[in-house]
């Protein structure tokens, strides 16, 4: 490839992996939030009594995928500026922000998914018409809250780790 074009990439092969797993999760996030989200509530998924059970099944395997992107991104940046002696304030900042992805999937994990899922279950077969709480409110918005701030730091990675041709120092 270098004798047809000239132009060599001398990029290390963590910071290659990192980059190819925060596109993947990113676009998976939004592909998540943006298509399928709002294609089962236009449907009228939602209101279904089963859609809190199938919510959370969607859920509870992109979450544990979320985890794992996280912890490759973590563990990458850090593999990134292990062999560096002097680690700049970008790196540094590099590794805290990948710390708060981790952070942000452990909350999608463990706190929000199984709280709103159960929320969301519909427990009263006499009961015909479900009332959303109004603590899934909240919940929606803490979720929209750390859906933004996980696309913002990792696009912000994503940015840093791509423009550098070496590691984040």
């Amino acid at each position: 490839m270098t004798a047809i074009s000239g132009v060599e990439l001398k990029r290390p092969a963590w910071q290659t992996i990192v980059i190819f797993t925060l596109a993947f999760w990113l676009s998976s996030s939004l592909v998540l939030d943006l298509v399928i989200m709002p294609s089962l509530y236009a449907t009228g998924m939602m209101t279904q009594a089963g859609f809190a059970t199938a919510g959370y099944s969607i859920f509870w395997i992109f979450n544990r995928i979320e985890l794992l992107c996280a912890a490759l991104v973590l563990t990458g940046l850090l593999a990134n500026t292990s062999t560096q002696t002097n680690i700049s304030h970008k790196g540094r900042l590099s590794i805290i922000l990948s710390a708060l992805l981790v952070a942000i999937a452990i909350i999608y994990t463990y706190i929000l998914a199984p709280e709103m899922s159960a929320l969301g279950l519909h427990l009263n077969l006499f009961d015909s018409a479900p009332v959303t709480p109004a603590a899934m409110t909240q919940m929606h918005e803490a979720y929209w809250v750390l859906e933004t701030l996980k696309l913002v730091i990792g696009g912000t990675l994503l940015s840093w780790c791509y423009r550098q041709k070496e590691p984040l120092t």
